[in-house]
C-alpha cells in the first residue's frame, strides 16, 4: 500500500493528543500524527474500556444522541472500528480504563512504552480479566509493514496469539475453490506474532491448529483476502470453552492493518 494511501486511511482515525471531546466526538484540528496504535480489548470476562494514551483519551463511543456512551469497546472488539489511532512519536503509557458508571475511570491495564517516528502497534488487552484485582494482562506489538515492492497478487497476513491458556499454535490459510492450504508464517506463542506472511488474494478459511496437530483448534471462514492489504489474525478467548455460542470461546478476528 503506498504512502498516500495509507495516509488517507489514517486520516479516518482519531488523532490522539488532539483529544476527544468531553461528548467523545472526536476533533481533529492538526495533522495527522506520523505514527499509530490498534488497540484491542481481548481480555475474557474484562468490561468495556475506553484507551488512553498518558491521560488523553484516545478512543471512545458516541451514542445517538452525540454524547459520550459508557459501552466504550467491549471485549472481543477493536477499537475505533479497527483502524489505528494517530499518535505522535514519543514516551507514553497506554491504558484501558473503565468505562461504566462503577469503578469508572479505573485503570484494568497501562502499558508503558515508546512510540516510534512512523512506526505502528497493536496494544492488546488479554487474558482473562481478574475480578478481584481489576486487573488484565496486556502486550504491545510493533505492526510489519508490507514489503516496498509490493505484489499485487498478494496479500499479507500475520497471526497474534491472545489466548493465555493456549499452547503455541500455527495459522493455515484454506483456499475456498482450490483446497489449497498454506501456513501463515510458523509457530506462534502466547504475546506473541508470526511473521507478516505473502498469501495470494482470494477467498478462504482461515485455521489456528496447536503446532504439530493436524486438528483444527479454531476456524474462522469465508475470509476474502484483497490485493495488497495487509492483515492481523489474532486468536483469543479460553481453550477450555467447548460451547460453539460462548463469547468467551476461542474465535480468530481478522482486522485489515493498511
Amino acid at each position: 500500500m503506498s504512502n498516500s494511501r495509507f495516509l488517507t486511511a489514517l486520516a479516518c482515525c482519531v488523532a490522539a493528543l488532539v483529544g476527544c471531546s468531553k461528548d467523545g466526538v472526536q476533533t481533529i484540528a492538526s495533522p495527522v500524527p506520523g505514527s499509530g496504535v490498534k488497540f484491542y480489548n481481548f481480555s475474557t470476562g474484562a468490561p468495556s474500556v475506553n484507551f488512553y494514551a498518558n491521560d488523553t483519551k484516545v478512543t471512545a463511543v458516541s451514542s445517538t444522541s452525540g454524547q459520550e456512551s459508557t459501552s466504550g469497546t467491549a471485549y472481543g472488539a477493536v477499537a475505533t472500528g479497527g483502524l489505528y489511532t494517530g499518535i505522535a512519536p514519543g514516551q507514553y503509557t497506554l491504558s484501558g480504563r473503565i468505562t461504566a458508571a462503577t469503578d469508572n475511570g479505573l485503570a484494568i491495564a497501562s502499558a508503558p512504552t515508546t512510540i516510534a517516528d512512523g512506526k505502528y502497534y497493536s496494544f492488546y488487552l488479554s487474558g482473562p480479566y481478574n475480578t478481584t484485582t481489576k486487573k488484565s494482562d496486556f502486550f504491545i506489538l510493533e505492526d510489519a509493514a508490507p514489503p516496498a515492492q509490493i505484489d499485487y497478487q498478494m496479500a499479507y497476513v500475520r497471526f497474534v496469539n491472545a489466548i493465555s491458556n493456549s499452547s503455541p499454535m500455527t495459522l493455515y490459510a484454506k483456499n475456498r475453490t482450490s483446497g489449497a492450504e498454506l501456513p501463515v508464517g510458523g509457530s506462534v506463542g502466547y504475546k506473541s506474532a508470526g511473521a507478516l506472511t505473502p498469501v495470494p488474494i482470494g477467498p478462504y478459511d482461515l485455521i489456528a491448529r496447536v503446532t504439530g496437530s493436524t486438528a483444527n483448534a479454531i476456524t474462522l471462514t469465508e475470509v476474502g483476502l484483497s490485493p495488497a492489504r495487509a492483515y492481523t489474525v489474532s486468536a483469543r478467548g479460553d481453550m477450555t470453552i467447548t460451547s460453539t455460542t460462548a463469547a468467551t470461546r476461542p474465535i480468530l478476528t481478522n482486522s485489515t492493518d493498511r
